[in-house]
Order: structure tokens, then sequence, then C-alpha cells
């Protein structure tokens, strides 16, 4: 997920994001992971991560109890996410691991009957990416939405947008990061190896990472 949040609500948002929300949502079965990141070139971006033992939990009861009675707090803050782009997705190649300082994401789309051409060389390129100095993980993401009814934190966000293909790039030096995007994954790469000819790019800086095995018993 990509919002912006103003500079007016900017600590509460801090606050709620942290201390109640990550930990409601570490706490609803099949959630693995959440990591929050705050972009390095827009004030106002950030990017949210959330990893799922599995597809399912997308649609588990669970996870729609959840996202159907937001509590008073959730309430007033949804409608501060602006500009929301929401993708859920499923994983499609998956090169390294853990949870590093620096992230970029590229939000694209394959040209018409492309799209395997580009899953392929997106494949190997993330492949050979993630074991280079300076970085630590390499992933492609492919948005499939469930069919299900907007939910109530929809419905007072407003309407959603989603994402295509995703690429995340990770590492711990964030000048190897910005090097590889602009050159290997730059948008006139990804238009040779098959995407469209744009493509959406973030950097970011970790803010805080949550597992449930972080959040208190109550």
């Amino acid at each position: 997920m990509w919002w912006s949040v103003s500079r007016e609500q900017r600590s509460e948002f801090g606050d709620w994001h942290s201390h109640e929300h990550f930990p409601e949502r570490m706490s609803i079965p099949g959630f693995r992971r959440g990591s929050r990141w705050t972009s390095t070139l827009d004030p106002d971006g950030f990017f949210v991560l959330y990893e799922l033992e599995q597809y399912e939990t997308l649609t588990s009861k669970g996870y729609l109890d959840r996202l159907n009675a937001p509590t008073p707090w959730s309430t007033k803050m949804m409608p501060h996410h602006l500009n929301m782009v929401r993708s859920q997705c499923r994983i499609v190649a998956s090169f390294g691991g853990g949870i590093a300082t620096s992230l970029a994401t590229i939000r694209l789309s394959p040209l018409a009957n492309r799209a395997a051409e580009l899953e392929q060389a997106l494949g190997e390129t993330l492949q050979d990416l993630a074991l280079r100095p300076g970085l630590t993980g390499a992933h492609l993401l492919i948005t499939d939405t469930p069919k299900s009814s907007a939910t109530t934190e929809q419905r007072i966000r407003g309407s959603d947008r989603a994402a295509d293909w995703i690429v995340l790039l990770s590492g711990y030096d964030p000048d190897v990061v910005h090097g590889v995007i602009a050159n290997r994954l730059s948008v006139a790469a990804l238009h040779l190896q098959g995407a469209e000819g744009e493509s959406a790019t973030g950097h970011y800086r970790l803010a805080l990472t949550m597992t449930p095995q972080d959040v208190a018993p109550t």
C-alpha cells in the first residue's frame, strides 16, 4: 500500500499506526509481518507491506471482520490516507530475504502480449541482483484482487487504486539501491524487457517492522 499523510496528521498517524493498527493487524491469524516505510523523496509519502502465510488470508473471516469493524481511532484516521494505492498480490519471484533499511518499489505493467517475456526477464534480473553487495532482496509481485465486497475501511477512505505488477528491491546501502533503479531497473531498461513506457518508482527508509511475536498479550 502506498499513500500520503499530510504534515498536520503525521504525528497522530505514527502513533496510531505503530501502537494500535500494526498490533491489531498482527493479531489476525495468517499475518506474518508488517513493515512501514517512509519516503525519502516525498515528505508525505509512505509504503506499507504486509506478508501473509497464504493468499487465502485476504478473504479470511479474521481479516474481513477487522476491515468491517474499524476501531474509533481507525475510523478517525482512515480519511487521512490520501491517494491510496492498495494491491493484494501473489508472489511470482522472490530472492534474498530479511529486513533491510532501504527499499525501492516500482509499479509497472507489461506491454500487450509480452507479459511472459517480462516475467522471465525480471525473474532473471532479480535473482542476479539479490546477492549483489549493498542489496538484500529482490521480489516480483502481481496483483490478484480477490472477489469481495468493499469493506467498511475502504468506504471510509473512498476509492482505492491498485497497482498491476510490483518490483521490490531492498538493501543496506541506499546508494546501491538507487543505482540499480537508475540503471538495470530504469524505465528504459524495463521497457526493453516488455514493460509499458511508464512506471512509478519510490524510495523508502524503514520506520517500523512488526511480527505477531512482537505483540504483547492482552
